[in-house]
């Protein structure tokens, strides 16, 4: 019994006591105190680092990171593109170059002329009929210097060239689809795209091709 005794807490009873039962001055213990301090200034630190520095970066940062790597990866075998009328038709047949460009699309393009190519502030993509257009290549032209004093803006130092070559490809290639409650036709009617076939040129290819 003495045993017992003896090895109880030495610590001294606290004043609080609930339903009969009085509790022990026991604190928590000094690494505790440590860890709980160390996690303040770290919290600090972290604010200055991620939101406040120079040398913070985010997840879009590092997702340009991955996108430019990519796109170096895959223009990097396919070389510097034409903005000719043949490249915007091949490209139109590229799986891999449409989903990069539409990609870049719903980045950038989304907010003035819906998801679809729907048309919202700005034209309708998906029609016959076309402000700044009278052939294929005049896309190109309008991504790069804009239009209507600004209102659609350039975008010719925001991408690299090849990003504007597919994207204007892409944006050709929205021509005759069906979106979800288009905006009515702006400008005048143009002709139809070119039809002839164009084959889709692997980079191997491309670097085969005569004059390469």
């Amino acid at each position: 019994m003495s045993d017992e005794i003896s090895s109880a807490p030495q610590d001294p009873l606290t004043s609080h006591e609930y339903d009969g039962i009085r509790e022990y001055d026991n604190p928590t213990p000094g690494w505790w105190h440590a860890i709980f301090a160390g996690t303040v200034i770290f919290s600090f630190l972290y604010v200055i680092f991620w939101h406040v520095s120079v040398f913070g970066w985010s997840i879009h940062d590092r997702w340009k990171e991955a996108e430019l790597a990519e796109f170096a990866r895959i223009f990097g075998s396919v070389g510097q593109l034409k903005p000719d009328e043949g490249t915007f038709l091949e490209s139109m047949q590229n799986p891999q170059f449409m989903a990069i460009a539409r990609a870049t699309y719903l980045g950038n393009c989304t907010a003035c002329h819906g998801r679809d190519g729907e048309g919202l502030v700005g034209v309708n993509l998906c029609d016959d009929a076309y402000k700044n257009v009278k052939k294929i290549e005049d896309i190109f032209t309008v991504i790069n210097e804009g239009a209507k004093s600004g209102a659609m803006p350039a975008w010719k130092s925001r991408f690299s060239e090849n990003e504007r070559i597919i994207l204007a490809a892409y944006v050709a290639s929205l021509r005759g689809t069906k979106p979800a409650n288009p905006k009515q036709a702006e400008g005048e009617v143009i002709p139809p795209w070119p039809t002839h076939s164009v084959p889709v040129m692997s980079p191997q290819s491309r670097e085969r091709s005569p004059g390469s």
